[in-house]
């Protein structure tokens, strides 16, 4: 038998503070340190999105894509992005749409609370031109729908979320949750997420919307000068428990084993991110001093600041955009292979020019040597 919606269960009656309680600290104190960095990074949005990036990798292979950090970038840097010729770069656009959420929700944020209007809004950029785009992008759904095996009917489904007709009702309750008092942030965070993918609101999209909520909604409550966390990669690493803690919510009521979850992911991810975020920074602070030596040029920095942006590119997309003089921009780049920050990841082809990778920074982000 499927599982239910909670349905009347939220917000929770009670949580077990006991149980709790050794984990609400260490993940406050988690998110400070991460902050802490976070904050001194000049122009973090620049610095950090190869970690945008990777996040979008990671949240998108949760919902079953088969495609590489380093795949993704290739395939912006070559143009096709609107190639869906294949499974690999069908999944490379959903990747991009999402990065490409991530950053219209923070736009939005600007203008709007985080709220079921910019939620939507999110939606539309996140389903635009590819495989859910004829599942009313940006519209709640107006159908049932369940999730289990795929192909399954609604009798083999794992769970099955409110009916259409409850949707409004519920997603109300979720955005007034949201701006609610809380005895910790963090807590309600786990149940600001774990209550949206259980309403499910889309007809698709619902697991990506719903990680993406996380950075929001510790920027938009103050816990982050920018909506800049992932925590997908612990989620990714810990799919099932993930799945099974969510699910355990409506089955057995027990939103203090979900909590419990996501805090240790809190903890164990903002860790990551400080060391990374920590890694990227220097890294950025050693080769600024070394573009301006190799190069001798008033454009060093700013050169350097488009390829933390674009660590995968060919050369004429940087001279197109980075607001350099091509004749400089094109020297730039060949002092910067000749000393090996840039190399060659896909040989010229005819009239293709080459590919080039920046590979430190993208190892930074990977947590490991893949380039």
């Amino acid at each position: 038998m499927p599982v239910a919606y909670h349905e009347g269960r939220f917000p929770p009656a009670a949580l077990d503070l006991g149980a709790l309680f050794p984990l609400v600290g260490p993940a406050n104190a988690a998110i400070a340190r991460y902050e802490g960095v976070l904050s001194g990074i000049p122009n973090p949005d620049i610095l950090l999105s190869p970690l945008t990036a990777r996040e979008a990798v990671l949240s998108s292979k949760i919902e079953g894509t088969q495609v590489t950090l380093g795949e993704v970038l290739e395939f912006e840097a070559q143009g096709h992005l609107f190639d869906e010729s294949t499974p690999k770069k069908a999944d490379a656009r959903e990747v991009l749409n999402y990065r490409a959420a991530l950053r219209e929700a923070d736009r939005l944020m600007a203008e709007l609370p985080l709220s079921q209007r910019l939620i939507k809004a999110t939606h539309r950029v996140l389903m635009d031109g590819v495989r859910g785009r004829h599942k009313d992008p940006g519209e709640y759904r107006r159908i049932p729908n369940w999730i289990g095996p795929e192909g399954c009917t609604i009798e083999q489904a794992r769970f099955v979320p409110p009916g259409a007709d409850r949707i409004e009702g519920a997603m109300a309750g979720w955005e007034a949750y949201i701006h609610a008092d809380a005895p910790d942030r963090l807590v309600q965070l786990a149940i600001v997420h774990a209550e949206f993918e259980s309403i499910h609101p889309f007809l698709d999209g619902n697991g990506r919307i719903g990680r993406l909520i996380i950075p929001l909604f510790l920027y938009a409550h103050g816990l982050l000068s920018r909506p800049n966390f992932y925590l997908s990669e612990y989620l990714e690493a810990n799919r099932d428990e993930y799945y099974d803690r969510m699910l355990a919510v409506s089955r057995d009521d027990d939103w203090s084993g979900w909590v419990a979850f996501f805090l240790r992911g809190i903890i164990a991810q903002a860790e990551a991110n400080t060391q990374k975020a920590q890694a990227i920074l220097a890294l950025h602070q050693d080769k600024r001093d070394r573009v301006v030596e190799i190069t001798h040029s008033q454009y060093a920095v700013r050169a350097l600041d488009w390829i933390f942006q674009r660590p995968i590119f060919q050369t004429p997309d940087f001279i197109a955009s980075a607001q350099i003089p091509p004749a400089t921009a094109r020297k730039i780049i060949r002092d910067l292979r000749d000393n090996g920050l840039l190399r060659e990841l896909v040989p010229p082809s005819g009239r293709a020019p080459a590919t080039l990778v920046f590979p430190e920074l993208l190892n930074i982000a990977e947590g490991r040597d893949v380039f």
